[in-house]
């Protein structure tokens, strides 16, 4: 794993909110990854979240989009050994300049063919907690191109959040409604080999393209949680048993669901 991160990359993902490393796994690991993975997923079956006391539906419903399953650490060992790596806590630490750094969650996201493009958003309004370093790693397990449903990034567009614009899956560009001048940007194309991956920021204004191949193009993420955040309200995938002993305002330090994986 190139976890090493070089201070000019460091600069650069702060400046433009995103960092891209095209050979972040070697082709063991990527192996092994893709193994995990794909166990994990068909051990799931058609449960989006973990079975339990979630108060959001399980069961998945017209994956038009992508078949997403959250939270794949907690109930597969395998994952669980990828996902709580203190060398990716220590990554997303360092590319947000925190002291502490918490699985917030992982998913896996299979575009299947011919699917739909996922809409302009930001992912971090739609969580429990708010932060301005809030950071998602998104690794590659097959090879992303514009034509099998590349993500694009809006460069520098972390640096404000749009707490009145939630994710709208009619329509991709929804969000330009609201904020013109985003609609005015050039995107960047997140085009990755297999193996690779991206970092960005919680705030970052993404998207991503439809799926126009027969294939499937599989990606695991993980979102992080800087330590110290408290609860806004938002349940998300919180399970009932936290939901039901929280307020807003608490802090989101139970280690059962938000393991700490780096902290100075």
């Amino acid at each position: 794993m190139k976890h090493h991160l070089t201070g000019a990359q460091i600069s650069s993902y702060r400046e433009n909110g995103f960092l891209i490393i095209e050979d972040f796994l070697d082709g063991d690991e990527l192996d092994n990854w893709r193994a995990m993975v794909g166990e994990a997923v068909s051990l799931r079956d058609d449960n989006r979240l973990p079975e339990g006391s979630y108060q959001t539906s399980q069961k998945t419903e017209g994956e038009t989009v992508f078949r997403q399953r959250i939270n794949l650490w907690m109930d597969h060992d395998g994952v669980r050994a990828l996902m709580l790596d203190r060398r990716l806590g220590k990554m997303a630490a360092d590319l947000e300049g925190v002291d502490g750094i918490r699985i917030w969650h992982d998913q896996a996201l299979i575009k299947l063919p011919w699917s739909n493009p996922t809409a302009w958003h930001q992912d971090n309004p739609k969580w429990s907690f708010a932060s301005e370093h809030a950071i998602t790693i998104w690794v590659a397990l097959d090879d992303v191109t514009i034509q099998n449903g590349c993500m694009f990034f809006m460069p520098g567009s972390h640096k404000r959040r749009l707490d009145d614009f939630k994710a709208d899956g009619n329509h991709v560009g929804a969000m330009f409604n609201a904020y013109p001048e985003l609609g005015r940007m050039e995107p960047v194309p997140v085009i990755i080999p297999a193996g690779g991956c991206s970092f960005h920021n919680g705030l970052m204004v993404h998207a991503a393209n439809a799926n126009m191949t027969p294939f499937p193009r599989r990606a695991f993420t993980c979102a992080y949680m800087p330590d110290l955040s408290r609860f806004n309200g938002e349940p998300n995938v919180l399970p009932d048993r936290i939901l039901n002993t929280i307020e807003v305002g608490d802090l989101l330090d139970d280690d059962d669901q938000n393991p700490l994986i780096h902290t100075l």
